[in-house]
């Protein structure tokens, strides 16, 4: 069998990165780079299905991709890594689990690829779930060190340290932003604990945080797990009548399949709208792509074949958005290219600094898109 990394000293250990003090005040890994700080301009977001699984068997693709895109920050939701803690006892949510030698196995691989270029570049915080489900992480690279890193959607004084159940949010702040990293819950098919009531009660604290004050402007990023409209499925029809063999929903508004039921799709709109919020992508990208405008394509074999939905995104405060340089997909067609082997392919977005020449080139980006329309 192939090694994809250097194999473990006899004592099994390895050498941690140090920790900065504001990787320890959220449990992240960092080092001292020595760079010039800087706010992060670069962005990246991405549902790896296991960010582990994808750095072993798809490890030369994701770093060339690293290499090539070089983002400022990295969000990974989905990451599948179980937090520390015994069975039965509190988790760490902030750490990797390394109690059983397969868990330490996991940690030992994962640290080692963290360790090496691009992503030694990074200093990284993990809010993770109790099993090998879930979990989000935040990369930024030592250069980018956010003022503070918290794990959860009450930000009153009492609650910031704690994490979200199955590790779903991270929000860091910086100078001019915070930025918010979610996995959100998916939708499910019935009208059950961890179905639609879940859901609904994950999207009204979601519109209670978006409204809250705050004097910071946000971008929101990750999987969000819904298609805002019609044109952000490959196929409204097919998506709209999905349903479970042999159970219908009781309220109209939760038929059809998870994502696109018209309760989630409404509920997005309202966060949109009273949170002003922008759809990066859809703002700069007014048409249907159907190579490379969706983020989730279903399995290359079975029904779902060639059954593509956008649920991830870059959302930005309204008043960010005369910094918007781009808002990209980097994953095309039905056999999931540029997906490194996950079901969801990453995304990017670019921000300018605050002046009139960030400005201009926003309008002539836009101006590209309208004139694209016309033609």
């Amino acid at each position: 069998m192939k090694r994809f990394f250097k194999a473990v000293e006899r004592d099994g250990s390895f050498k941690k990165q140090a920790l900065s003090q504001a990787a320890a005040d959220g449990g992240g890994y960092a080092a001292d780079g020595g760079a010039e700080k800087r706010e992060p301009s670069k962005f990246m977001a991405w549902n790896a299905n296991s960010f582990l699984l994808r750095l072993k068997s798809d490890r030369d693709e994701v770093l060339s991709l690293l290499h090539r895109l070089d983002p400022d920050v990295i969000a990974i939701q989905e990451v599948r890594i179980p937090a520390a803690g015994r069975k039965g006892e509190p988790k760490n949510q902030a750490e990797m689990k390394d109690d059983t030698n397969a868990a330490r196995e996991d940690k030992q691989a994962m640290m080692r690829a963290l360790s090496m270029p691009p992503l030694s570049d990074y200093a990284v915080w993990w809010s993770l779930a109790d099993s090998k489900y879930g979990g989000t992480a935040l990369l930024v690279k030592h250069c980018c060190t956010p003022l503070s890193v918290c794990f959860s959607l009450d930000q009153s004084e009492g609650s910031k340290t704690k994490h979200e159940v199955d590790g779903r949010v991270i929000l860091a702040e910086f100078h001019s932003f915070r930025l918010l990293n979610t996995y959100v819950p998916n939708n499910g098919w019935k009208d059950e604990d961890m179905g639609f009531p879940r859901r609904r009660a994950w999207d009204q604290r979601m519109l209670e945080f978006v409204t809250r004050p705050s004097n910071k402007p946000l971008v929101w990023c990750g999987d969000l797990n819904v298609s805002h409209e019609d044109i952000d499925v490959s196929h409204p029809d097919f998506f709209r009548n999905a349903k479970l063999q042999g159970y219908t929903p009781p309220n109209p508004e939760d038929c059809g399949q998870p994502g696109f039921t018209l309760g989630e799709r409404q509920r997005f709109a309202q966060c949109l709208t009273d949170g002003d919020l922008v759809d990066t992508y859809r703002w700069l990208h007014k048409q249907q792509e159907m190579d490379n405008g969706f983020t989730w394509s279903g399995n290359p074999v079975g029904k779902y074949r060639g059954k593509r939905m956008r649920i991830d995104y870059f959302l930005l405060s309204r008043k960010l958005l005369d910094r918007l340089i781009s808002s990209e997909i980097h994953g095309h067609g039905i056999d999931r290219e540029g997906f490194y082997g996950s079901d969801h392919c990453p995304l990017t977005m670019e921000l300018g600094k605050a002046t009139h020449e960030a400005g201009r080139a926003v309008e002539c980006v836009q101006s590209k898109q309208f004139n694209a329309l016309d033609a």
